[in-house]
């Protein structure tokens, strides 16, 4: 017999898990409530090195946009706790594998219904989150350009291309982990890994046209411009194009997307319309600077260890019992294997998973804003540094980016750089 004061695993895990999730919710509590006090507190003026430039009255619109977002985060970080325990603690997911168990019995369709009833659930339960972040907030302050009608063709756009996608490679993972053996987890990496690059390079060209449309740059002399700077940075793309992003939104943006042959420049149209062409091309180096850094390389071999680890430790707990209990829900015993754990693992550990990664999230952050800074600098040597810095005012004024984030809070969340440490290592700002 065990010695009295060892818990049994189950109870430990179910211990450890709600401890992890308190922690990590007081811990967002915590550094929401500071964002807010600081932002608010900075309201009345803007920043000394912003002063000549930025209108206080587009000071307040940050400061105001800043405060609903986080504000609406609070209430969405309280339901998606209870959500999260109401699935595992509290036995939703069980009940949804049972209920599924009943009227499916075991078996891959059962399976694949049990990940489709999931997400389908998951995603009603987000729907009023979301439409008050889009017709409520993005609405209030300008930004949102969505219809009714746009939001429903995105919604089943976006649900029909999940299914078509998701649906066989689920199948695919949920297949492994049946049939090859004690180290499936190895095939159903390279099987995941193998996904994520043939999307990288279906995404530009089959599904991105689904939802926007994209024309080639009509502006010859912008044209020129990025071809020159992507020549003298040895950068490649199958062509440059506009997205009509003003359809949905007043916010800007540029990026690349696809792999390989396939790479392609996005520029969304409102960031054309905001920017000069010396604004633009910075911008554009800053984000080749990404591609020369090897940035883009290392977050790619980041993601595929990570990945590697995730899918081994799954591997290892889909096999103990008390992972199934210690999160609620009862595994399926049937002996013949007509009734497999695999969806139940899959989905427990990816509900589990986030509770314990959000405490490394500063130290991610922290990698990607050194990124930035590597980018920024690299775009300083191709270009104009004074125009990079007029192009991240006008941005940071654009889309109303707060000048006055608290501290803690930007070095735990924030992937960019704040406007006050990023625009002090650039030139001053162009004139436009």
């Amino acid at each position: 017999m065990p010695p009295r004061d060892i818990l049994p695993p189950s109870l430990a895990l179910s211990l450890l898990f709600a401890l992890a999730l308190c922690a990590g919710l007081m811990i967002k509590f915590w550094l929401a409530s500071r964002q807010i006090r600081h932002v608010a507190r900075h309201r009345a003026q803007v920043p000394a090195p912003f002063a000549e430039r930025i209108p206080l009255a587009a000071h307040h619109k940050a400061a105001d946009y800043t405060l609903a977002k986080a504000r609406l985060g609070l209430l969405d970080m309280a339901l998606g706790a209870a959500v999260l325990v109401g699935w595992t603690l509290l036995g939703g997911l069980d009940l949804l594998n049972q209920a599924l168990l009943a009227w499916l019995g075991g078996g891959m369709v059962q399976q694949l219904a049990l990940l489709a009833a999931f997400a389908l659930i998951s995603g009603l339960i987000d729907l009023p989150l979301s439409l008050a972040q889009t017709f409520g907030v993005e609405q209030r302050f300008g930004f949102n350009q969505m219809t009714w009608k746009l939001w429903l063709s995105d919604l089943l756009k976006s649900t029909l291309v999940g299914a078509l996608i998701g649906l066989p490679i689920a199948a695919l993972i949920l297949w492994l982990m049946g049939a090859a053996g004690p180290l499936w987890w190895l095939w159903a990496w390279g099987a995941w890994m193998g996904f994520n690059v043939l999307l990288m390079w279906v995404y530009p060209s089959f599904i991105a046209p689904l939802f926007n449309r994209f024309q080639p740059l009509q502006d010859e002399a912008l044209k020129a411009r990025v071809t020159a700077l992507m020549q003298r940075c040895g950068f490649a793309a199958k062509g440059l194009f506009v997205m009509d992003g003003s359809r949905r939104s007043a916010h800007a943006n540029a990026y690349f997307t696809g792999f390989g042959a396939a790479k392609r420049v996005v520029f969304y149209d409102t960031l054309l319309q905001q920017l000069t062409p010396a604004e633009v091309e910075a911008v554009l180096a800053h984000e080749l600077g990404h591609f020369k850094h090897r940035h883009i390389a290392q977050r790619m071999a980041g993601l595929f260890a990570l990945s590697l680890a995730g899918f081994a430790l799954l591997g290892w707990l889909s096999t103990q019992g008390w992972f199934y209990t210690g999160l609620g829900v009862v595994p399926n015993l049937s002996l013949d294997g007509a009734a497999p754990n695999d969806a139940l693992a899959l989905l427990l550990f990816l509900l589990a998973v986030p509770v314990f990664s959000f405490f490394i999230a500063p130290l991610m952050a922290q990698w990607s804003r050194r990124h930035e800074f590597q980018a920024d600098a690299y775009a300083i040597a191709q270009t104009d540094g004074g125009a990079l810095a007029s192009a991240l005012l006008k941005l940071y004024q654009d889309n109303a980016s707060t000048l006055t984030p608290d501290p803690l809070y930007v070095k735990y969340y924030y992937s960019h750089p704040p406007a006050t440490e990023r625009l002090a290592r650039l030139p001053s700002p162009a004139h436009a």
